[in-house]
């Protein structure tokens, strides 16, 4: 019998069930309807729900998609999954993977699934989306101050007494907004927080120095609807970040814990938090992580590395501690932008049918890594075959002389910045190593 394919726009079905597990929320993602607003999927599949389009198990070449179309690799995401979760426990780190990369509830539920203690978020509307799919903790890694958003995290505190969530204060102003907003939505438990330590002068955000950070903690002591908990900030953000800068600072992050334990500053707390670790140095928070000496609470180590789900073919590949510690192992780019030929002007030049809409650009321009034939299916490596430039709608393509390459043909390129290739994307192919598209990754951006 034909699946059901009814007409007109049909939205993604909204989360129920409160109390909910994560897993059984974004199951529900496969009862969405495919229509037009999702690029490159098959025109024939749609009114088709999501769950019955990946159980045809279509070919990504054959199977109707249309270019220019973003794949990520099952075996390759997985495979990272795997890693970072034995790494974390090797290291002894909890781990609150950055959602911000994927913004995929299922994706959030593999990396829970692999003992992730929760999942990193940056501004409001991530939150909303995590808990809109049951994710009991979420750590924000920026100050909150907008008073719309923290009354609607009163409300959830208040609604789900299990619900564990941590965020960064670093000025007394702001430690002032939040009790000032949370004391006029009526919270009924305070709200856990951590004084972020900048990284230096000229660095993002953060208290500059541990007087300031001093200063917060006492702000956040004055504060009825605030529990300091901890001490974080992010190591990427060090000036000339190297090895012996990167520890120095993580050092100055573990001492700033120290000093506040001993002086008393976590009395309320249950566990001290301390957490660091973008995509670029966790090895270096393993390695000052471990030196954290005994203090008068539990510490929760929390490392929050969130590029690695995919990682990429240019700024993470170059710049991924497992360059260091090759022993640990290695992650695996797992995007691949497929695009077609449309125009082979000259010799020396072509281009494709994808643009700054559909691949990252703001780092490294995309990797032309292999060729599809059009005639008959045949892959080559794209040898002969660069980048040089990107239009809203066109990738600009210069070849050396004698290169293969024709109208019709399928460019297989790799991106760089896993960040800015998400968000790109509302359902992404998730697909073997022999073409067959198993399942469909919805994001939220």
């Amino acid at each position: 019998m034909a699946a059901e394919r009814p007409t007109g726009h049909t939205a993604v079905p909204a989360p129920s069930a409160p109390g909910a597990s994560p897993a059984s929320l974004a199951s529900g993602l496969a009862d969405e309807r495919v229509d037009h607003r999702f690029k490159a999927l098959p025109p024939d599949a749609a009114g088709l729900t999501v769950g019955a389009l990946a159980a045809e198990r279509r070919n990504l070449f054959t199977g109707g998609f249309t270019t220019p179309v973003l794949a990520l690799s099952a075996e390759s995401v997985a495979h990272n999954l795997d890693l970072l979760e034995t790494y974390a426990e090797r290291h002894g780190l909890a781990f609150a993977p950055h959602g911000k990369t994927s913004m995929s509830p299922q994706l959030f539920v593999d990396q829970l699934k692999r003992g992730a203690w929760g999942i990193t978020a940056a501004v409001p509307h991530q939150a909303r989306v995590y808990r809109a799919y049951g994710i009991g903790r979420i750590f924000l890694a920026n100050e909150l101050v907008d008073a719309v958003a923290l009354r609607w995290l009163a409300g959830e505190m208040s609604a789900d007494p299990a619900f564990r969530f941590v965020c960064y204060v670093d000025s007394v102003r702001g430690v002032e907004l939040m009790e000032a907003a949370l004391g006029a939505a009526g919270a009924t438990r305070p709200v856990d927080v951590v004084v972020e330590l900048g990284a230096g002068e000229g660095a993002r955000t953060g208290a500059r120095t541990e007087a300031d950070c001093a200063a917060v903690a006492d702000a956040v002591a004055a504060a009825g609807s605030l529990r300091l908990v901890g001490v974080a900030g992010y190591e990427g953000e060090v000036p000339d970040a190297d090895p012996e800068r990167v520890r120095e600072w993580l050092r100055r992050l573990v001492g700033l814990a120290a000093s506040f334990d001993a002086a008393g500053r976590f009395s309320g707390a249950e566990e001290i938090v301390i957490s660091a670790g973008g995509s670029a140095w966790f090895d270096a928070v393993a390695d000052v992580f471990a030196e954290i000496p005994e203090l008068s609470l539990p510490v929760l180590k929390l490392l929050r590395s969130g590029a690695y789900v995919s990682h990429d073919d240019g700024h993470y590949k170059h710049l991924t501690p497992f360059n260091r510690v090759p022993e640990e192992g290695a992650l695996e780019p797992a995007f691949r932008l497929w695009a077609q030929v449309v125009s082979r002007p000259s010799g020396e030049q072509a281009f494709l049918n994808a643009g700054k809409r559909d691949a990252a650009y703001d780092l490294d321009l995309p990797e032309a890594q292999v060729v599809r034939s059009g005639r008959d299916g045949s892959v080559r490596p794209a040898t002969g075959v660069t980048v040089t430039g990107l239009s809203d709608q066109h990738t600009w393509v210069r070849t050396e002389a004698g290169t293969e390459l024709e109208v019709g043909d399928w460019v297989g390129m790799g991106l760089s910045h896993p960040c800015t290739s998400f968000d790109k994307w509302q359902l992404i192919p998730l697909v073997t190593a022999d073409g067959t598209v198993t399942d469909y990754i919805r994001t939220f951006f």
